[in-house]
């Protein structure tokens, strides 16, 4: 699905363990792996400089691939500065098409949506962000972790309303399903939630059916494409209903768009996009359309 990535990690993440997993990232369909850590500029007697002690120790600590398959390129940077701006110049040097981030290990209290650069990230690049929970990768065995790296994006589950961000997502999908040289993205799950919002049963039968038959047409268009579809019209409550599916159907990923025509934490599913976030065990896969 994707060609070249960057793997942003602050250590505490969880995501430098991925620099022995090579040749499993590799499978996923990556030819490029590039590795950033970001060394904060150092503050000695009111003067800043750049800790050339912690960047060679971090250098050191990336130092994991021991093999690389044939045709791969990884490299590893270690810089110093502020961290958006040496992500999106990578994201330019190296013509990323998805950069890997993690979450912040925070209470529920004190935890953000996303930390400081993810969300700046959001509002600086249209370049997919692939989100993943720090408590779920720092807890995998090697074997888990092996399989999760081969296996990013074979099946993503589509949260879908019919909305002007449903549909970018939608489009998105579709680009890179044609972008592949290889079938790594196989398979997706629609889910369009009705929220128990009327008491008329007439009203909320009206809002299924509408929902079916709009979900069947997107499920038609991503057939085209050589992909396994399911589709699936809920109703209940959103979030509930998401997590669900994604546990029944054993999804590999959580697809979230963003149209930028309004606020950036206005996703295809708004009322819940923060919970997911927060609850959600899954990977997310973000689409921004930054202008």
């Amino acid at each position: 699905m994707f060609d070249n990535c960057l793997i942003c990690t602050d250590f505490s993440d969880g995501l430098h363990r991925l620099t022995d997993f090579v040749p499993d990232l590799a499978s996923s369909g990556l030819k490029q792996i590039v590795f950033l850590h970001n060394v904060a500029i150092a503050q000695d007697r009111q003067v800043a400089r750049v800790d050339e002690e912690k960047i060679i120790a971090a250098k050191e600590r990336l130092k994991g691939a021991s093999f690389v398959p044939p045709g791969i390129d990884v490299k590893i940077e270690v810089v110093s500065g502020r961290p958006v701006e040496k992500i999106l110049q990578a994201i330019k040097t190296y013509q990323i098409d998805v950069v890997f981030v993690g979450t912040s290990i925070r209470s529920l209290l004190q935890e953000k949506i996303l930390g400081s650069t993810s969300a700046k990230l959001l509002e600086s690049t249209p370049t997919p962000l692939m989100v993943l929970r720090p408590q779920l990768i720092t807890t995998y065995t090697r074997e888990e972790l092996s399989l999760r790296c081969q296996h990013l994006w074979r099946y993503l589950l589509i949260p879908y309303n019919d909305s002007s961000s449903a549909r970018y997502l939608i489009e998105q999908i579709k680009y890179y399903v044609q972008k592949q040289s290889q079938k790594h993205l196989k398979q997706c799950m629609l889910v369009w939630v009705v929220e128990d919002g009327s008491r008329n049963e007439l009203i909320r039968t009206n809002r299924l059916q509408e929902a079916q038959k709009k979900l069947a047409s997107v499920k038609e268009e991503l057939e085209a494409l050589g992909l396994e579809v399911n589709a699936e019209v809920r109703q209940g409550d959103p979030l509930l209903e998401i997590l669900d599916a994604a546990l029944y159907f054993d999804i590999s990923a959580i697809a979230l768009g963003n149209d930028r025509q309004s606020n950036w934490l206005e996703w295809a599913v708004p009322s819940c996009a923060k919970d997911l976030l927060r609850r959600s065990w899954f990977p997310v896969l973000f689409f921004s359309n930054h202008q």
